[in-house]
């Protein structure tokens, strides 16, 4: 490559920083518009328009309960009474009269105070009427000395946010005189529940947003934090540093002292100020309620508050995306004609080679990196020319030798499967099925399933006389080498039934024991390889009406009606490594009892809902079920009860089954 030449990776970045520049021009431009231009007009309009909406939630119930405390105090019947305390005729008439206006205010709650005796009258729709006085009013208290400042400043009307310890309530009260002729009779009107009066007129429930109302010292007479309002502060008692004041930074104390006589000056409009509120910046929206004497400020977090509709940030995304888009044309055609245009001709010669045309046609050399590639790619195209008549030659002589292995695997399998199935015809033979028909009829029924084509489980028969064996026997393993043990197995069991014949079966098992030993003992047999069996007998004596079992790790399994019981076998198995020991085990069979011999591919079937075996337990449920139908049905039954537990589990050993009932 040249060394002036500039490469693929420098044309590729020069390609996206030109495009870059191209789109964030505009994008930058359009984006500070946008945002300087929303949060200016947004967020002030916001702020006005939440004032004004406040300043009408609250003006209008307020000003209706105020002209009703007016309506009570300068009633006749209101200032009669309050002339002549103790006569009952007036007093009975103020209380029906004042029962009116308690319908009509807001809270449905009215007090009265008396100037001469200081008596506190209150009445509230939750409580039960009385004209008798709740309480007196102390001028040596401090939760009444509200009371005896206030009558001496209160003008036309007086809105006081304070608690009552007496009546057990915190409100808005609303404090109206009575007059007569000059005199100050005493205070009547009505008190707004604070809690309810925070939840409808002050807490917005707008993120960022705090609405709050002070009076013209600055004293907080309601907010959304109950902690900071200044109670009493309306009837001249200490704020308590609950100030607006206190919340913003000295050098902003002027500011707010000239918006608050700004909106004083203009009542109605909306005053705007940028502070500092408790360490946060915020923007602060005033209006003056000249009706109440209160200042409504809305305080709002323009970082948390939402201020910006919906549209405008459609706007923004438009932007937005239109500068993406601008970005992704410009890398776009740069990648076109710098990257895109050269590869591609290169990946068509590089597809018809791959079909075996040589003849192709290279892009171009350049003095870049895909002018490197063409040259290395012609240079490729000679040697994959000359390694490819080399390679089909070897390919042609690996394929007809693969061609000949597979032809003699395949025919050494099928000599294996024909094996193995005249072997599953030979195991067939030796079972008993035709002489269990012939002796037994409709009194048994066999289940012999082998996992792979033949197994190492089956059963046989012998009859003499009135006597009947019937077997079972499972040989270590399975598939072929377990069906080789079969052999051994059902050769020493005729040699033992010849020798001790048909009437303990315990003998039968010791004597095939003998004769297994003496086969395998001379034989060099792996360590790792098991030989031995696991065999259950039962002789039926017609004559006695008896029934004689013995086991080698065989249990028999007998099931009367809804009961079933096991008789488990001798401990351990034919041919194993320490001789064992059998009992014979003899029954009187009981009319209606069935009896079943089963190997261990049943109890030990993986199944259920965690894959464990169905056990000695599992199998009697299982019986129980089968003792339904007759004998003759009940394999099919238990066969289909093991699928049902199985699942999707395979079958993990050979499963043979043997069931029988006594002849009658």
């Amino acid at each position: 490559m040249s060394q002036w030449a500039i490469g693929l990776r420098n044309k590729a970045i020069l390609a996206l920083a030109l495009a870059c520049i191209v789109a964030l021009i505009p994008a930058t431009a359009i984006g500070w518009k946008v945002i300087t231009s929303v949060q200016d007009y947004f967020g002030q309009a916001f702020a006005r328009n939440l004032t004004e909406l406040s300043r009408q939630q609250i003006l209008s119930p307020v000003l209706q309960d105020l002209t009703l405390a007016r309506r009570l105090a300068g009633s006749v019947v209101t200032r009669e009474w309050l002339q002549d305390e103790e006569s009952q005729p007036l007093a009975d008439r103020f209380f029906r009269e004042a029962e009116g206006f308690q319908q009509d205010f807001r809270s449905q709650a009215y007090f009265i105070i008396s100037a001469r005796s200081h008596k506190y009258y209150f009445n509230q729709a939750t409580d039960p009427f009385s004209d008798a006085p709740r309480y007196s009013l102390n001028p040596e208290t401090d939760s009444d000395a509200w009371f005896f400042r206030l009558i001496k400043t209160i003008g036309d009307f007086n809105i006081n946010v304070n608690p009552d310890a007496q009546l057990g309530t915190t409100r808005v009260w609303i404090n109206v005189p009575v007059l007569e002729n000059g005199e100050l009779l005493g205070l009547a009107g009505t008190g707004l529940d604070l809690t309810r009066f925070i939840d409808d007129f002050v807490a917005s429930g707008e993120r960022g947003v705090t609405p709050i109302i002070v009076n013209s010292d600055g004293a907080i007479q309601a907010h959304p934090d109950r902690s900071r309002i200044a109670f009493g502060s309306g009837a001249g008692l200490a704020q308590d540093g609950r100030n607006l004041f206190n919340h913003v930074t000295e050098l902003q104390h002027d500011a707010l002292r000239t918006a608050m006589s700004d909106s004083v000056a203009a009542p109605g409009t909306v005053t705007l100020l940028n502070v500092t509120l408790d360490g946060e910046p915020q923007l602060l929206a005033m209006t003056y309620i000249a009706e109440l004497g209160w200042h409504l400020v809305t305080a709002i977090d323009l970082s948390v508050a939402q201020v910006i509709g919906g549209q405008w940030w459609i706007t923004v995304a438009m932007g937005v995306l239109l500068t993406m888009l601008l970005l992704l044309a410009a890398m776009a055609i740069a990648v076109e004609r710098i990257l895109i245009r050269p590869l591609n001709r290169l990946q068509g010669s590089a597809t018809a080679i791959s079909k075996g045309n040589y003849n192709v046609r290279l892009p171009q050399e350049t003095g870049d990196e895909i002018g490197d590639l063409t040259r290395a790619f012609a240079a490729m195209i000679q040697k994959v020319q000359s390694h490819t008549v080399e390679l089909e030659s070897k390919v042609h002589d690996r394929t007809r030798d693969l061609e000949n292995s597979n032809r003699e695997i395949a025919l050494f399998n099928k000599m294996v499967n024909d094996s193995i199935d005249y072997a599953s015809l030979i195991q067939r033979a030796i079972l008993p099925d035709a002489a269990l028909r012939r002796d037994l009829g409709d009194r048994y029924f066999v289940c012999w399933q082998p996992r792979d084509t033949v197994g190492g489980d089956f059963y046989f028969y012998h009859s003499e006389d009135n006597r009947h064996l019937l077997g079972l026997v499972d040989c270590a393993g399975h598939g072929v080498p377990g069906a080789l043990m079969t052999m051994l197995a059902r050769a020493a069991f005729d040699h033992a039934i010849r020798e001790e014949g048909l009437v303990s079966p315990a003998a039968l098992l010791h004597n095939a024991d003998q004769t297994l030993r003496t086969m395998l003992q001379d034989l060099d047999l792996p360590r790792a390889l098991a030989t031995n069996m696991d065999a259950g007998l039962v002789v039926l004596d017609e004559s006695n009406n008896t029934l004689t079992f013995a086991g080698a790790k065989v249990s028999l399994f007998i099931a009367d009606g809804d009961q079933t019981s096991e008789i488990k076998g001798g401990k351990r198995a034919l041919v194993a490594r320490r001789q064992g020991t059998y009992e014979d085990h003899p029954l009187t069979p009981q009319p209606g009892q069935h009896f079943y011999l089963t190997s261990d591919g049943y109890l030990d079937q993986a199944g259920g809902e965690h894959g464990y075996g169905m056990g000695s337990s599992g199998f009697q449920a299982a019986l129980r079920e089968a003792r339904a139908v007759p004998v003759s049905q009940q394999g099919r039954q238990l066969l289909h009860y093991l699928r049902d537990y199985q699942g999707d589990f395979p079958q993990r050993d050979d499963i043979c089954l043997l069931g029988f009932r006594f002849p009658a």
